[in-house]
């Protein structure tokens, strides 16, 4: 499958098939560990809640929690429910349902445009752009192929629809200790529509990206190592200014506190330009097992 046919596939799993008014259903996206990567439940919510509110609000914080794991070979049902509809922002509150259990529960505000205050942090000094020599996850694993469980490899080494750049990457197989920070840039692999929604949904499917390993950075661990049980809680993101994915934006995340066998990590998204877009946050099991 050609990249463009990739991230098709990946705009086309956000769409969601209406069922009534306020109920969505969406295929599942296996990406070879047979859950369905929490991105995506993520991406597929925003899309149901964004179908139910007026063209002219635009998502501009969500709260989510993970309540189960999701099984990757079935489709989830995302249930709207229209909190409020107010003068100028609505509030919508969506679960996931699969099996007949919920899996996910997300409440997501909007707003309509309007001005006021302005100010914003910075994007970080000295950071490599994404094509200033750095290499994509997917040409990471490609050179470490040999050490891929083979029931996993084929879909590990398959083309992306987002290209994942990490500024200073771990090796996943030989990890050693590195700080709390961590930066990826985030790419579509093609142009996509000058649909701002879309653009949204589609940060809220890959912000999920390397974001748990973030904690897992001071203390030499990868989810790859069989003995870590890692799983996202919740997920929180805030929506600031206008962007484009297929320009590239930048995920800067930090992990101030990891104790309780949980990792919390903040991040700050910025355009090319160095404009904050986004700010992210999440709380995540990060599990020795013996």
């Amino acid at each position: 499958m050609t990249t463009k046919g990739v991230l098709d596939e990946l705009i086309d799993l956000l769409a969601l098939e209406r069922i009534e008014a306020d109920l969505f259903r969406g295929r599942s996206q296996d990406l070879g560990w047979g859950q369905v990567f929490g991105g995506q439940v993520i991406g597929q919510a925003l899309s149901a809640a964004t179908q139910t509110v007026p063209p002219d609000r635009h998502v501009h914080s969500l709260h989510s929690y993970f309540l189960r794991p999701g099984d990757a070979s079935r489709p989830i049902v995302y249930e709207v429910d229209r909190i409020r509809d107010g003068k100028s922002f609505a509030t919508r509150r969506v679960v996931g349902v699969q099996g007949g259990r919920p899996i996910f529960n997300m409440s997501a505000s909007f707003q309509q445009d309007e001005p006021g205050f302005e100010h914003a942090d910075p994007m970080p000094q000295g950071v490599r752009g994404p094509d200033d020599g750095l290499v994509t996850e997917l040409e990471l694993w490609r050179r470490h192929a040999d050490k891929i469980p083979a029931d996993f490899r084929s879909r590990a080494l398959a083309e992306r629809p987002i290209d994942v750049i990490p500024v200073d990457p771990v090796d996943s197989f030989r990890p050693e200790k590195k700080s709390p920070d961590h930066a990826v840039w985030l790419r579509a692999s093609g142009v996509l529509p000058d649909n701002p929604a879309l653009h949204r949904y589609l940060l809220a499917y890959c912000s999920d990206f390397s974001f748990m390993t973030t904690a897992m950075r001071p203390h030499g661990a990868t989810w790859v190592d069989p003995a870590m049980q890692v799983a996202s809680i919740d997920h929180i993101m805030w929506f600031h200014r206008p962007f484009r994915l297929d320009e590239g934006v930048l995920h800067c995340m930090h992990s101030p506190s990891a104790s309780g066998a949980r990792g919390l990590v903040l991040g700050s998204v910025f355009s090319r330009d160095g404009t904050l877009v986004a700010s992210t946050a999440q709380e995540g099991l990060i599990r020795r097992r013996s």
